[in-house]
Formats: C-alpha cells, sequence, structure tokens
C-alpha cells in the first residue's frame, strides 16, 4: 500500500459522498489505526487530494501560455474547471479545504506575475472556484453533455411570471449560468476590470 493507492480509494468514496476514515481503512484493507500511518485524519486526505487535483490542470498554461494575461488566466481556468468536475461531488470538500500545499501556491505565485495586485488574484480565484462549487451543485457524476443538463436545468426552473417578472423573462439565461459560455462571461468582464485597474495604477 502507498499514499497514491489511499488517495485513489479516498477521491472514489468522496466521489460517492461518503470519505470517512473507517470506509477508507475498509476500501483500502487497512485498520484505521495503519491508515493514520499514512494520513492523521480526514482534513490531511482531502488536502493532499486537492494538491493531486491542482497538480492534473495544466498549471503550464498560467505559468508559460501563449497569449495575454487575461488568455492565460481564462485557458487554465477553463482547464481546472474540467478537472475538478470530473468529481462534481468532491468539489465540496476539495473547495472547503486550505489551498496552501506547494501546487497551490504555485498557482498563486503564477497567478500573482499576471495580476500583481493580490485582491485582484484573490478575485479570480474567488471567481473560478465560486463558479465551480456552485455548477458543481446542481451535477452528479458522470456528467452528460452539457447542452443537456443546461436544457435539464430549464425545465426544472419554473417561476411565477406575476410574482418574479424579471427572473421569469432572464429564465433562459438563468438556465444557462452552469454554462462553459456563462463562465468564460464573468470571467472576461471581471479579468477585463481587473487588468484595466492594473494598467491604470503602473
Amino acid at each position: 500500500m502507498n499514499p497514491e493507492a489511499v488517495l485513489d480509494a479516498a477521491l472514489d468514496l468522496l466521489d460517492g459522498g461518503a470519505l470517512t476514515m473507517r470506509a477508507l481503512a475498509t476500501r483500502v484493507g487497512l485498520t484505521p489505526g495503519a491508515l493514520y500511518t499514512y494520513f492523521p485524519d480526514r482534513t490531511a486526505i482531502v488536502a493532499a487530494l486537492v494538491e493531486r487535483l491542482l497538480a492534473e490542470a495544466d498549471l503550464g498554461l498560467l505559468e508559460n501560455g501563449e497569449g495575454t494575461a487575461s488568455a492565460r488566466i481564462t485557458a487554465f481556468s477553463l482547464n481546472l474547471r474540467e478537472t475538478l468536475m470530473r468529481h462534481p461531488a468532491a468539489v465540496p470538500a476539495i473547495l472547503g479545504a486550505a489551498f496552501n500545499g506547494p501546487v497551490a501556491l504555485r498557482v498563486g505565485e503564477s497567478l500573482l506575475g499576471l495580476l500583481p495586485d493580490p485582491r485582484a488574484s484573490y478575485a479570480v480565484i474567488a471567481y473560478v472556484l465560486g463558479s465551480i462549487a456552485l455548477e458543481a451543485a446542481e451535477t452528479s457524476a458522470p456528467l452528460t453533455p452539457e447542452p443537456e443538463r443546461i436544457a435539464q436545468r430549464r425545465a426544472a426552473f419554473q417561476v411565477d411570471p406575476e410574482t418574479f417578472p424579471r427572473t421569469h423573462a432572464a429564465a433562459d439565461a438563468i438556465a444557462g449560468y452552469i454554462s462553459t459560455d456563462q463562465f468564460r462571461w464573468g470571467l472576461d468582464h471581471l479579468l477585463t476590470a481587473l487588468l484595466a485597474d492594473t494598467a491604470d495604477r503602473l
């Protein structure tokens, strides 16, 4: 048994919404006491999964990708969204962990290279992770094609047009809140404002 095998099993359990130390020990064929020699608690396991999934995203898109700062941040953000959305049930636990491991710090360092104001970098991180969390909350694995998920969301979204006339009129757009187009739209507008503000300060 090795730590990576333990993390494989932990991610499977998170995907099923049932990660506990006892369940994990059973899954990997260890006693709970033996499991603690690999990870001291559930928090440590989730922190390690954060690092693993961040490492699966293509950080090269951010560090040395082609194009403008906006293009590089957008490319990495889309890649990270794709990576995390392979595990929608695990997203709440993963995004509730501290992002302070070596890979997370490398992401932050690279982002600061493109958005030197740490408040701007934080705003981007908050938008990207928040959008992924909201999308994951309405999604289950395996993912169906995005148009199908949007259509299902639209069919389920019914409001009284007399009580909520503006919401009713915007129903089609609201159904698309979980779409790639919406994710990019919000990120594009945020980055435009943040990068303009950074330029003004130079």
